[in-house]
């Protein structure tokens, strides 16, 4: 059964993408931690991030890399920090997560509620970062 991010990646849900190629996909988590929050994915559905193969893993990380920076131009942070926790969803992913302190990134903290108009503006403003 596909998962969600499966089902984001075929358009068959909506989502908030910041940032494409033709094997990873990142999109704004839609339940933040902070405002910029971000998961990067590959296409290729695994469940487990080690289980993927080393060439794909490369350019995951490095598109990350790419969002990551794009995010920290966006979004007023100290650093971008990156978590794979891989429990909540089976399909590999890496949470892109602007930081101002280390708590940003508990994962036990309460959710942000942010509108789809919110998210849209966020989404756009990583977009316009991606490239410069």
């Amino acid at each position: 059964m596909p998962s969600i991010f499966s089902k984001i990646i075929a358009r068959e849900i909506p989502a908030h993408i910041v940032a494409e190629d033709g094997d990873c996909i990142a999109f704004l988590d839609i339940l933040p931690l902070a405002k910029g929050h971000t998961l990067v994915v590959p296409k290729k559905e695994m469940d487990y991030l080690f289980d993927v193969d080393d060439a794909l893993l490369q350019k995951l990380i490095l598109f990350s890399k790419k969002v990551a920076k794009a995010i920290e131009r966006a979004v007023p942070c100290k650093r971008i920090g990156v978590a794979v926790i891989g429990l909540e969803v089976p399909h590999a992913h890496i949470h892109l997560i602007p930081l101002q302190s280390i708590s940003d990134i508990n994962f036990s903290r309460p959710k942000l509620k942010l509108n789809d108009d919110e998210l849209s503006m966020i989404a756009q403003e990583i977009r316009k970062h991606l490239d410069s």
